[in-house]
């Protein structure tokens, strides 16, 4: 049986890692795309935009809400959704030190 190792790396890793695996599908980037260009929008909209099923569409955005990518708010039978742009800012930053580290380590030892 294999032993979950995640723990054994630092928080911002593991953050790092989770935003990654969030962004993950093409199907998430659509709906963040769809997301910024309407700034708000119904699960049912979303479903008419893309080729999936209702249940697969709610899936994506239960991961990207998992991960804090987007806010959701349940408004009777409707779900509105929207970018948390503040997520995408921390992450945005973080990413981009990890590969300007990255890129220094790099240029120390090249193969």
């Amino acid at each position: 049986m294999a032993i979950h190792k995640k723990e054994e790396f630092g928080i911002k890793e593991q953050e790092l890692a989770d935003f990654a695996k969030a962004l993950a599908h093409p199907a998430r980037i659509a709906i963040l795309k769809l997301l910024a260009q309407r700034n708000e929008c119904i699960c049912g909209e979303l479903v008419e935009v893309l080729p999936l099923a209702q249940s697969t569409v709610s899936q994506h955005l239960k991961e990207l809400k998992n991960a804090g990518l987007i806010d959701g708010a349940i408004d009777g039978p409707r779900s509105c959704y929207c970018i948390n742009w503040k997520a995408f800012e921390k992450f945005n930053k973080e990413f981009s030190e990890l590969f300007n580290r990255l890129k220094v380590q790099n240029e120390k030892a090249c193969c």
